[in-house]
């Protein structure tokens, strides 16, 4: 190491946010790129909420309006980054025993 800070890092381009409440499919919360991108990251951090970067499956689910749900076709990949939302946690779905 040099001792240097090392430089910022890169600003975000773009972020969305879900919402699961268990009942129907996720819904898009909050989307957009740049400072807002930067926003919505940073309020996730402040609330404990899990972030995953996936940028293929953020610039598909950046195309859905605000509040509506995510399509049939994105429901496999947001279920995995859901199950990692729940693993990073330490949470189970309702109805699913987390093993000890």
């Amino acid at each position: 190491m040099t001792g240097r800070p090392s430089p910022p890092p890169p600003p975000r381009e773009l972020a969305v946010a879900l919402k699961y409440d268990g009942s129907g499919a996720p819904r898009v919360t909050a989307k957009g790129g740049g400072q807002v991108a930067e926003r919505i990251v940073e309020l996730a951090l402040q609330h404990d909420v899990p972030i995953q970067e996936n940028a293929p499956l953020v610039q598909l689910l950046a195309q859905v309006e605000l509040d509506a749900e995510i399509p049939p076709a994105l429901y496999l990949a947001v279920a995995e980054v859901i199950a990692f939302a729940y693993y990073l946690s330490g949470k189970a779905p309702q109805g699913v025993r987390s093993e000890e």
